[in-house]
């Protein structure tokens, strides 16, 4: 989590539980997917006071970022596929052939299932900026509610600054944001800036009580649809972290890495072992999990 005064809060978590937090004031290095692709590390900037976190590091590039830093404390705090759509020159049924039969039969039927057992399904795209910031108010309540938000604390932003961001982005033709509506209810929203005609999966959410419904795997279809229509844009770009909803939404996917580095002081030596032993602590027990499910699987 990142403050807007650039201080980070290294959450520290072992199976699903928060035992606590480290905050450390880092320069924050992004690397945007053109980047990736390319196989290219971002310019490393002046640190801030206790260092830097850099985002999606392409893999192959985290040893010679790692050299780059040697008078710092660097540790691959997580590895990831980043998955992206690739959408130039493209059209949604090529998209959508990349799923199975079976696949888009399946969502075929949910997309039924969820009209059938809630009411008419609607979804609602918002662009301009009168439009966009009536979508912060309406799934701004929807977030306080999804698990996003309680569980992950990355909820739709709320407040004056970020509804200013928002309309101004719009003002610039630089966000899509789009709500999915079951009998007018909002079930799931999704919040999508854009960047250099890449569109950033920004912020999900959907309604816990009807989850079992999958409102966001419909409206991720709806989302693609709209998207490929306006003949726009490059990429669809899952951005950071692995997942399931990404890995199968997908159509591409890069090795990537988040790496931190700190200072060189006593301080931070301590963080990073903390950091360092409950990583490791929550790899091997994700290893045998696995392990576990094999052994019964067979």
């Amino acid at each position: 989590m990142i403050g807007a005064d650039g201080t980070v809060t290294l959450r520290v978590e072992l199976a699903g539980r928060r035992f606590g937090s480290i905050r450390r004031k880092l320069a924050i290095v992004p690397h945007p997917l053109d980047l990736v692709l390319a196989n290219r590390l971002a310019p490393v900037p002046a640190p801030a006071r206790d260092g830097y976190l850099f985002t999606s590091v392409p893999a192959a590039r985290v040893g010679e970022l790692k050299s780059i830093l040697s008078d710092h404390l660097v540790m691959v705090r997580q590895t990831f596929a980043r998955h992206y759509v690739p959408m130039e020159g493209r059209s949604f049924d090529d998209w959508w052939l990349g799923f199975s039969g079976k696949t888009r039969s399946g969502l075929t039927r949910k997309a039924r299932r969820l009209e059938r057992e809630l009411g008419t399904v609607t979804v609602l795209a918002y662009r301009t900026p009168t439009e966009v910031r009536e979508f912060m108010t309406i799934a701004g309540g929807l977030s306080e509610r999804t698990y996003q938000a309680r569980l992950l604390q990355a909820g739709l932003p709320g407040g004056g600054a970020a509804i200013e961001k928002a309309t101004g982005l719009a003002a610039a033709d630089n966000i899509r944001c789009f709500i999915l509506f079951a009998a007018g209810r909002p079930l799931a929203y999704l919040y999508l800036p854009v960047e250099d005609d890449v569109v950033v999966y920004g912020f999900v959410g959907y309604d816990p009580d009807h989850a079992a419904l999958s409102p966001g795997n419909i409206l991720q279809v709806e989302v693609m649809r709209a998207l490929f229509a306006e003949g726009r844009f490059r990429y669809f770009d899952f951005t950071g972290g692995d997942g399931a909803h990404k890995a199968h939404f997908g159509r591409g996917a890069v090795a990537c890495a988040d790496v931190i580095a700190l200072r060189r002081t006593l301080r931070n030596r301590v963080a990073l072992g903390v950091l360092q032993s409950v990583d490791a602590t929550a790899r091997r027990g994700k290893r045998l999990i696995a392990h576990i499910q094999r052994v019964r699987g067979n």
